[in-house]
């Protein structure tokens, strides 16, 4: 009984500990084995989950030479570390995305085709470290070239116009090198010529000259060339579009174009193509709008430089009136009685000496007729110039009486 005890008790311990083993720890993802082509390039992926808690403190590749592993690349805290002067320039190992450290191999030679093996180290949360590796199996492979395709760099697919600036691409897969070439088919059945001996057929620019069917073949290391579909290439003119569709509205001008007359000593026409101008009977030439609308704002000018003008000298006349106004005025107040004196003096005039006058016998009643007049005529002046004068000028003749 307590050894049956003892055996599940035993059982139990080992079941926690696989489960911790199995889901509490990093677990790498690495493929049995990947082939690659001979002079081509390779992915051996070496992937994990990361955990939290766990960090990343080491990653090593090794590869088998002989019975023992030869490390040819280590990461730790002070970087990256190429361990084999064969792989330098030709390895790296993914840092980029957390929990991928996979291996890159370019340029595969045949004696590449070995084991490898990824091994990572982490740090527990614990303070202690957890080792885990996987190796995976390396197979190099001469690999005969695959029927290229064909395709262009431009979204124009292709047809394209005149002028522009288009590749055509032929790609193969295959152990490298690999060499491309370019033909043109004729016509008549005739052999197609070359017309290029690289992977990209390049047009600087297309001319309609080079619309043509076309194709490419690919030859490797290993295998028979191959050849690609034929691909109808086609460059269209850029002046005959561009023709056509000026021609399209030009056509549409004509029904959209409206004049209107009025039968005057001028016929005035508006065009809607925005001419607007006077005519004669016959046929003339219209003026463009804007020498139009600058006609008008030179006479609309002067019209407004004359009537500000008039205004002006209408005011100066008007103050001027005034001002003679007011003298006379000051000057009838100050000098009332002996203007009336001086023209009664000199409203009876006499062609004869005054010593003569003292013995005729005359009498003065044509003088007294004539003094009235000449007095009724003042008085009445200047009645009308204290009407004509304001009334403050008034109100100083006034007052210039008074104090008289």
């Amino acid at each position: 009984m307590a050894l049956a005890v003892m055996g599940i008790l035993l059982g139990l311990l080992l079941l926690g500990h696989l489960t911790v083993d199995t889901y509490g720890r990093p677990i790498l993802e690495v493929p049995e084995s990947i082939t690659g082509p001979w002079k081509g390039d390779v992915n051996i992926p070496c992937t994990y989950g990361p955990l939290q808690g766990y960090t990343q403190v080491l990653v090593k590749w090794l590869v088998q030479r002989g019975s023992d592993p030869v490390t040819i690349f280590l990461r730790d805290s002070s970087g990256d570390h190429i361990q084999q002067a064969k792989y330098q320039g030709r390895l790296h190992v993914n840092q980029n995305v957390p929990g991928d450290v996979s291996l890159q191999l370019s340029t595969l030679e045949m004696d590449d085709q070995s084991h490898y093996t990824c091994e990572v180290t982490w740090q527990t949360p614990d303070g202690n470290q957890v080792v885990r590796d996987k190796i995976t199996e390396l197979r190099v492979q001469k690999l005969s070239v695959s029927k290229p395709t064909v395709t262009t760099g431009s979204g124009y697919g292709f047809t394209v116009p005149q002028g522009m600036r288009i590749s055509l691409q032929c790609q193969a897969r295959g152990s490298p090198p690999i060499s491309y070439i370019w033909y043109k088919e004729q016509t008549n059945n005739q052999e197609p010529i070359k017309v290029a001996t690289l992977s990209t057929l390049l047009f600087k620019p297309a001319m309609v000259a080079d619309s043509g069917s076309y194709f490419c073949a690919a030859k490797g290391r290993v295998g028979s060339e191959q050849r690609s579909d034929i691909v109808k290439f086609v460059v269209k003119d850029s002046s005959k579009l561009l023709k056509t569709k000026t021609e399209a509205p030009t056509t549409m001008r004509h029904p959209l174009k409206a004049t209107s007359t009025v039968k005057q000593s001028w016929d005035w026409t508006t065009d809607v193509d925005g001419y607007l101008g006077a005519t004669s009977a016959g046929p003339g030439k219209s003026l463009p709008i804007f020498a139009i609308i600058l006609i008008i704002s030179l006479c609309c000018m002067v019209v407004f430089t004359m009537a500000y003008i008039m205004l002006c000298r209408k005011t100066s006349q008007q103050e001027h009136v005034y001002e003679a106004a007011r003298v006379h005025a000051r000057e009838a107040s100050d000098s009332g009685d002996t203007m009336r004196v001086a023209i009664f003096a000199s409203g009876c005039p006499s062609d004869e000496p005054a010593s003569q006058n003292l013995g005729n016998n005359y009498s003065d009643e044509p003088c007294i007729g004539q003094e009235y007049q000449i007095i009724a005529q003042i008085n009445g002046d200047y009645a009308h110039l204290l009407d004509t004068v304001p009334l403050d000028y008034e109100f100083l003749a006034t007052e210039g009486k008074t104090a008289c």
